[in-house]
């Protein structure tokens, strides 16, 4: 998106992210979108590991302001230097997030410093669904609070149904209809171990649902999605929480990623060997990972496949999550035989340049976790998706890719499912076809998803997509918030 013409009085605009790297990375891109079409001071807020992360990875002529709120991970019984999700054993989530709730007093004198030094408070606060007792600080300084939904509307909006209504509690059919979402059913199996287990007085109910209260009291809400892909979803939003929805999206960033110019120099290289539309590209993000008996049998299936991939390998669960590569997580000689033939695949080792292997010619479909960062920008580069859900939202971001898109297929639900090797070999042959089958209805629907989202955020003298016009109208709402 292009720098604004008509550059308003110099305000200040407070970002504050949760602490989790899927959530950390669109907060930072919507910053540089801020600090692109305004002249207003954007400061992001959050714990010092997470702001020692960010300071590394912005570029150096970015004016973006870093601040940091006191946070001992310790106090909170969790282990020491543990401020992010990625650092954080998925017993500890809730915790994290129960302690996220302590930054409160210190926000709020990061606020009244802010408001001594400027003379006045910050034009608005946006804050991510997990930091949303944001709200009742905003309230006392009388700024303009909005809520930044990380996530996709579709899937968001049947994470609040789920948990707002349990409707699972109220039925023992495997079919599931959500009471306030018409024509939306769910699969028991797509649901969750926490949301299986929950009645509504277990902690994970009672946090989520006191956020979804904080949702009602605040101004608005920034999604990370296109208007013209989630009209229904953005329904729900508008009818059920009553308050105005920004669609901004996609907001994509890669600089938030570790450094390394070997690796995305070698992927390249790597890619540059092969047809168009032949490489499969297999990640499951920054926090997910598969059971050892899953990582053996993909490594089953991608071999007997035949076809050429890059797979982002991190310790299977169990394991310790930065210990060191092992070739017994592999059938017997799996990584020797890869080596040896040298385009039939290549195992990047915790971390891959995500976005150039999207973006490459080679690259013809994702197998992800479905979260949904990784999703819009495997769409922005028109790539077809494989998914293996496993937690949070991603058995709904799924479902939206099969039902509402058919850009997808599901090959694995969950942590707990049997998956073998053959029904792997199947799929991605079946994908990967590029004459018949679902895969080339696949690619063709997520090449008209593309031109969506590039219409989206289009901009030139005589046109702005719908992310740029919905950007700009949030920025005026918040101006006329402090003219009231």
């Amino acid at each position: 998106m292009a720098s604004s013409q008509n550059r308003e009085d110099k305000q200040h605009i407070i970002l504050l992210p949760f602490m989790a790297q899927g959530h950390l990375n669109p907060i930072m891109a919507l910053a540089g979108l801020l600090e692109l079409r305004t002249n207003h001071t954007i400061t992001i807020v959050n714990t010092p590991l997470n702001i020692r992360k960010l300071k590394a990875a912005l570029p150096p002529e970015s004016a973006i302001h870093l601040a940091e709120l006191p946070f001992n991970s310790s106090d909170h019984g969790l282990p020491s230097n543990c401020e992010n999700t990625d650092s954080v054993p998925p017993h500890l989530i809730l915790r994290l997030i129960q302690a996220s709730e302590t930054l409160q007093p210190a926000f709020e004198i990061f606020l009244a410093n802010i408001c001594g030094q400027d003379g006045r408070p910050p034009l608005c606060i946006i804050s991510d669904e997990f930091m949303s007792w944001s709200v009742e600080s905003a309230r006392k300084f009388d700024i303009f609070h909005c809520v930044a939904g990380t996530g996709g509307g579709y899937g968001t909006a049947i994470f609040l149904s789920v948990w707002k209504h349990l409707p699972h509690k109220k039925t023992d059919s495997e079919i599931i209809a959500l009471p306030d979402f018409p024509g939306i059913n769910l699969h028991r199996t797509q649901l969750t171990r926490h949301c299986k287990e929950a009645d509504g007085s277990d902690p994970w109910s009672i946090l989520f649902r006191k956020h979804m209260e904080f949702f009602y009291q605040t101004d608005g809400m920034v999604i990370n999605t296109i208007e013209e892909l989630e009209g229904r979803a953005l329904n729900y939003f508008r009818n059920e929480v009553s308050r105005r929805i920004w669609c901004v999206g996609p907001l994509l960033r890669s600089l938030f990623s570790p450094s390394s110019s070997t690796t995305s120099s070698s992927c390249t290289d790597w890619l540059n060997q092969h047809t168009p539309n032949s490489v499969l590209y297999i990640s499951f993000g920054s926090q997910n990972s598969i059971q050892l008996s899953h990582m053996k049998e993909l490594a089953k299936g991608l071999e007997a496949s035949g076809k050429p991939f890059i797979w982002v390998v991190k310790p299977p669960i169990g394991f310790d999550v930065k210990g060191d590569f092992r070739a017994e997580w592999f059938p017997d000689g799996f990584e020797e035989r890869v080596t040896a033939k040298k385009r039939q695949g290549l195992l990047a080792k915790s971390w891959a340049p995500q976005m150039e292997i999207l973006s490459h010619k080679s690259t013809g479909a994702f197998l992800s976790h479905c979260g949904w960062n990784s999703i819009l920008e495997s769409l922005k580069e028109g790539v077809p998706i494989i998914g293996w859900p496993m937690a949070a939202e991603q058995h709904y971001n799924m479902k939206y890719l099969v039902d509402e898109l058919g850009v997808g297929v599901e090959i694995a639900r969950g942590l707990e499912v049997e998956i073998h090797g053959d029904d792997i070999t199947k799929m991605i042959k079946h994908v990967m076809d590029q004459e018949s089958g679902i895969g080339v209805e696949m690619r063709r629907k997520a090449k008209e998803v593309q031109e969506l989202i590039e219409a989206a955020t289009v901009e030139d003298e005589n046109c702005k997509g719908s992310s740029v016009r919905a950007l700009d109208e949030f920025l005026q709402t918040a101006a006329s918030h402090r003219t009231k």
